[in-house]
């Protein structure tokens, strides 16, 4: 099954210390690279979160965002203040109220949310953690799911194409004999031309034709090429990544049809190589994006 390395996926759950999300993006990239934002409270997690994405995905740039809203008092108790510390706040205040004209009085909402002024219970980290790398998982199903939408995409546009150049392969074929005869007719032409001035040697200008054939055959490159579609059918069937085989594949597919192009004599096979070489740019455009 063929994946593609671009996808999003986002989950989120309501736990008892507040509402946790996960969101991943990611887009094509040579090898893996997770881009990892998480809450402090929760870095000791940032290992085991890595390597649950690099079981899951092998290539891709991978922006992994994980956020949790905590909930003011997860256990529902009544709200348990450091009086000490909203002593010291109040103090502050008034400083500030003496030393400024035109201050108005502290809001006790934004004194709530000062930092140690509401007593927090402990966070159970590692119950927590279960939480964040369940809901990972789910993240990651979703992720490969919609990446594997894409993959099977991208490779029937990849089969497609592969076809076109089949045909663009057998069209060559079925003018290859009309080619070599337009070589054989503009060499006698020729020679009919310089009439009683040059003795026609018959041996020698079979031998000069043969030559000719030979600098001009294009029938290996023509077998190659359609060998190279079998291969694509084939490597786009396989289950594991395979954006590295096709990157390979894919040079030896422009080394035939350039080489092809090079050794044409005649404008039509050479228009024919061109369009060989333009699909195949297609090709390496969208197998860039395979996993």
């Amino acid at each position: 099954m063929t994946h593609s390395m671009t996808g999003y996926a986002r989950e989120e759950t309501q736990t008892q210390w507040g509402r946790v999300s996960w969101e991943l993006r990611s887009v094509n990239h040579r090898f893996l690279d997770v881009h990892l934002r998480m809450p402090e409270e929760l870095r000791a997690l940032e290992s085991d979160i890595r390597s649950r994405i690099g079981n899951r995905l092998r290539r891709g740039k991978v922006d992994a965002g994980l956020r949790v809203e905590f909930d003011a008092d997860p256990s529902g108790q009544a709200l348990s203040l450091d009086l000490q510390r909203l002593d010291q706040l109040a103090d502050a205040c008034r400083t500030v109220e003496q030393r400024l004209d035109q201050t108005r009085p502290a809001d006790p909402i934004a004194v709530l949310g000062w930092p140690g002024v509401v007593q927090r219970p402990a966070l159970d980290v590692d119950a927590l953690g279960d939480a964040v790398l369940a809901l990972l998982g789910q993240a990651l199903d979703e992720l490969s799911a919609g990446r594997e939408r894409e993959g099977e995409r991208l490779a029937q546009l990849l089969r497609e194409r592969g076809e076109a150049i089949r045909d663009l392969v057998q069209q060559v074929r079925a003018r290859l004999p009309q080619v070599r005869e337009q070589w054989r007719s503009r060499l006698q032409a020729r020679l009919a031309e310089l009439g009683d001035k040059v003795e026609v040697d018959s041996p020698r200008l079979e031998q000069e034709l043969l030559m000719l054939a030979q600098r001009a055959d294009v029938d290996e490159e023509l077998d190659r090429l359609e060998s190279h579609v079998d291969e694509l059918h084939q490597a786009l069937k396989r289950r594991d990544a395979i954006g590295r085989r096709l990157d390979f594949l894919l040079q030896e597919f422009n080394r035939e049809a350039n080489t092809l192009s090079s050794k044409s004599q005649d404008s039509e096979v050479t228009a024919l190589a061109v369009e060989m070489k333009v699909t195949i740019e297609q090709m390496r455009e969208q197998a860039q994006n395979v996993e």
